[in-house]
């Protein structure tokens, strides 16, 4: 189905279409429903689940209706995102230092993603121009503007998008560890238990010896532990490179 345009031919995105006028009972519809639909059913069987039938199922409604508000499944998890999007992004002013802002983004995102481990997959990809996701640059980018060291946009885009990158990497990695975890079966002890008499046999070959110091002096932390540590050496890089 193709996507509405404006009268000069240049499409409206979904978050400026206008919604049909509301039906009455047995199933009012809405964009907020629709979208709070998809959202519980990606929570509870993953994204893969999502499609505009079974939206429309759990709605009590036909798939057709859906069209009326949005037009492809593409704009489904567009909404879908913005909708984390907005869970993400702290409401009132943000914190003075831009450490601090950027630090709070960060593990707010990570936040969001353990809620919605399907929004792991979402990020990275195509662009997202939500309303609640412009927020969320807008608020990146705010705090670093003025800040000192930041004497140019250009050097507060490069600064957010590496941060978005450790935060995207740090986050879809984290996920998709959690998932092994539950497809295996096995918690990390019985992970040690399976694997480890093969990783003590390559390990002793003598080919591995930094290998050997991750297993045998390395402190493993926690994920949060290690999240923070990541978030700091890239915050530290930047400040670093700011007196440069």
């Amino acid at each position: 189905m193709a996507t509405p345009s404006e009268p000069g031919g240049e499409p409206r995105l979904v978050w400026e279409r206008p919604e049909p006028p509301s039906r009455p009972a047995p199933s009012p519809l809405s964009r907020d429903g629709i979208v709070r639909a998809a959202v519980e059913l990606a929570d509870t069987d993953g994204l893969e689940s999502v499609s505009l039938r079974k939206v429309a199922a759990a709605l009590g409604a036909g798939p057709m209706r859906l069209y009326g508000y949005l037009s492809t499944k593409d704009e489904l998890l567009d909404l879908m995102a913005d909708a984390v999007y907005g869970e993400i992004t702290p409401p009132g002013p943000a914190a003075e230092d831009w450490r601090a802002a950027l630090r709070t983004l960060a593990h707010r995102t990570r936040q969001a993603a353990r809620r919605h481990e399907w929004f792991a997959d979402l990020l990275g990809g195509r662009p997202h121009v939500g309303p609640n996701a412009l927020a969320y640059l807008e608020a990146s980018m705010a705090a670093l503007d003025d800040a000192p060291g930041f004497g140019h946009i250009d050097t507060v885009m490069q600064a957010v998008s590496t941060v978005n990158a450790y935060v995207v990497g740090a986050v879809r990695a984290e996920i998709t560890e959690l998932r092994a975890e539950r497809a295996t079966g096995l918690d990390e002890r019985q992970w040690q238990d399976a694997f480890g008499p093969y990783m003590g046999r390559m390990l002793a070959t003598g080919r591995y010896p930094t290998l050997v110091k991750v297993v045998t002096d390395a402190t493993h932390p926690g994920p949060d532990t290690t999240f923070d540590a990541g978030l700091n050496y890239v915050l530290d890089g930047i400040a670093t490179h700011l007196t440069h």
